[in-house]
C-alpha cells in the first residue's frame, strides 16, 4: 500500500483505485505513484482501463472506490478538484476543436479560458506549426491536428499534462515528430501522463511504464527494469534466403540450444560469447548466410510474458503533412 503523504515528490498518487460499470471491473484496485518531471506511460490495449483511469484523475469520471491525489490535491474534494483542473493540461483521445478557426485563432480561443497563459507564438513554435499558423484546423493533416491538440493542452502552462493516445493513427514520421514535442515538454520540467498501445512509443519516451491489462496493473518499472524482469534473453538471429543453406545452419547451430524459426530466420538464445562462436562456426563451414544480428527483448516480449497476449497496434494511419 502506498503512503499518500509524499512530501511533494509525486505529481500523482493513486491507492487502490476501482471503477465498476455494473458487472464490468474497468479499473481493478490499482495503486501507483508518478514522480514530478517524468514521462509516465500507461501501456495496454484498447479497453484495458487506461482512458477510464485518466478521466477519473481529470475529474471527468467518478471512481467507485480508492484514493487519488493529483499535484497534492484530493480529487474527492470539490474545491481541490476545481483548483487542480486549472493547472493541468489534457489531450483526449478523440480530440477536436473549431474546424473553421486557424491554428492561431484556436489557440487564442482556448487561452481566454485561463487566467495564466503561455504566449501563443511560443506555443506555435513549441509544436513547430509556424508555417501553419494561418491554416484552418479542418485543412490540417492528422499529424498537425494532433500537434495543435498538444499546444492547446499547454495554453494554461500546466504542471501536469495528460496525453491520451496522442499518436494513434499517425504515420511513422508524424509519430516521431510528436515524440519530439513530448520530449521537449519534459525538458521544460513538465510531468507527462501518457497512455499508449504502441510498445516502441513507451520504450523510447517513458521514464516509467505501467503495463495494464483488463483493468489490472501487471507490473511497473523503467523499460529496462521490465525487460530485465520479464523479457527473456537476448537472441541471435541468422538470416538466410536459401532453404538448403538454412538446413545447414540448423545443423551447425544445434549445439547452441533450442532454435526458433521466424519468417525464415533462425533465432537462438544469446549467452556471453555465443555470437563469436556462431560466426566462427558458420565461417568455418563456409555457410553463405545473409546476415547475423543480435536482438534484445522489447516491451512487446514483456507484455506477452505478463499477459499471454500480443499487443497489436492499429495499422490505419493518417498522412503527416
Amino acid at each position: 500500500m502506498y503512503l499518500l503523504n509524499d512530501n511533494g515528490e509525486y505529481a500523482i498518487v493513486i491507492e487502490n483505485l476501482v471503477k465498476k460499470y455494473d458487472d464490468l471491473l474497468a479499473v481493478n484496485n490499482i495503486s501507483l505513484k508518478i514522480k514530478k518531471g517524468e514521462i509516465f506511460a500507461f501501456l495496454g490495449p484498447n479497453g484495458a482501463g487506461k482512458t477510464t483511469t485518466v478521466e477519473i484523475l481529470e475529474g471527468i469520471r467518478k471512481k467507485t472506490s480508492g484514493k487519488a491525489f493529483v499535484l497534492g490535491m484530493d480529487i474527492d474534494k470539490r474545491r481541490e478538484l476545481d483548483q487542480m483542473k486549472k493547472i493541468i493540461g489534457t489531450l483526449p483521445q478523440e480530440f477536436n476543436t473549431h474546424l473553421n478557426l486557424t491554428v492561431r485563432e484556436n489557440l487564442r480561443f482556448w487561452s481566454r479560458m485561463y487566467a495564466k497563459n503561455i504566449p501563443i507564438d511560443d506555443l506555435i513554435a513549441l509544436v513547430k506549426l509556424e508555417d501553419k499558423a494561418k491554416v484552418r484546423y479542418k485543412n490540417l493533416s492528422g499529424g498537425l491536428k494532433r500537434r495543435l491538440g498538444i499546444a492547446i493542452s499547454l495554453v494554461n502552462d500546466p504542471e501536469l499534462i495528460f496525453l491520451d493516445e496522442p499518436t494513434t493513427g499517425l504515420d511513422p514520421r508524424a509519430r516521431r515528430e510528436t515524440w519530439e514535442v513530448i520530449e521537449s515538454l519534459k525538458e521544460q520540467g513538465k510531468t507527462i501522463f501518457l497512455t499508449t498501445h504502441y510498445m516502441e512509443e513507451a520504450q523510447i519516451l517513458a521514464d516509467t511504464v505501467a503495463i495494464i491489462h483488463k483493468g489490472e496493473i501487471m507490473d511497473i518499472g523503467t523499460p529496462t527494469q521490465l525487460i530485465d524482469r520479464h523479457g527473456g534473453k537476448n537472441r541471435i538471429i541468422v538470416r538466410c534466403n536459401d532453404q538448403v543453406v538454412r538446413d545447414q545452419i540448423h545443423e551447425i547451430l544445434f549445439e547452441f540450444g533450442p532454435m526458433d524459426n521466424e519468417d525464415g530466420d533462425i533465432a537462438i538464445s544469446a549467452k556471453k560469447g555465443t555470437l563469436s562462436k556462431v560466426v566462427d562456426s558458420l565461417d568455418e563451414k563456409s555457410v553463405p548466410y545473409t546476415d547475423i544480428i543480435t536482438q534484445r527483448p522489447t516491451l512487446e516480449d514483456v507484455f506477452l510474458a505478463l499477459t499471454g497476449e500480443v499487443l497489436l497496434a492499429k495499422t490505419t494511419v493518417e498522412e503527416s503533412s
